[in-house]
């Protein structure tokens, strides 16, 4: 699941820094901070009401305003030359601070709306990743089917073929018994036949 964005605060050089993330981390990565920040006590999580609408309209943008200003943060700041809280040197009038609430309020109504969205295409994800994996599931038992299938049939073939080479050397063995009969029968046969012809060439009967 998503994580939450949530606004984090820090300042560098002239320039307080806002950013809406997701994470810590993020919002080091976004700053371009080579240290970690928060640790240093140099980076905070933001409660400020005004500055998390602030981010949230932009998530992911880093927005600024002076050091030591109340004014609005944007994407682009200057140093004033009085640091009052609109940039005059006097504090807002009921009127900003009551536009800056409904402002907050249609902007929490927005991030509301957008989490919402957020969640609905996650779970669209999810149920596509769901689909994918099994069908990619079924695939593989599929495949597993066939390797089984083919591995019984070599299997079957291997007991077959040494079952057969098995009654061949019996074969084999007892041919070869009868080879080794019939050469010893006529050893003794072409001994006493050899003998007669000589004794018939001797003249002798």
């Amino acid at each position: 699941m998503a994580r939450k964005l949530k606004t984090y605060q820090t300042s560098l050089g002239f320039f307080e820094q806002a950013i809406a993330a997701p994470s810590m981390k993020a919002a080091l990565e976004a700053w371009g901070a080579d240290s970690n920040l928060f640790h240093q006590g140099a980076a905070k999580e933001s409660t400020d009401p005004d500055v998390i609408a602030a981010t949230m309209k932009k998530p992911g943008i880093v927005l600024k305003r002076p050091v030591g200003s109340d004014g609005p943060f944007g994407e682009h700041a200057e140093l004033p030359k009085s640091f009052g809280r609109d940039g005059t040197g006097k504090p807002p009038s009921k009127k900003v601070r009551a536009a800056k609430k409904t402002s907050a309020k249609s902007d929490k109504a927005a991030e509301r709306k957008a989490d919402q969205a957020y969640e609905r295409e996650r779970q669209r994800r999810e149920r596509e990743e769901a689909k994918e994996e099994a069908a990619r599931r079924k695939e593989r038992e599929r495949r597993e089917r066939v390797v089984e299938k083919a591995q019984s049939a070599l299997d079957e073939a291997e007991r077959e073929h040494a079952k057969r080479a098995s009654a061949l050397r019996s074969e084999l063995e007892v041919v070869e018994d009868r080879i080794r009969s019939e050469a010893d029968d006529w050893a003794e046969e072409e001994k006493r036949l050899k003998a007669a012809l000589k004794r018939a060439r001797d003249g002798r009967t």
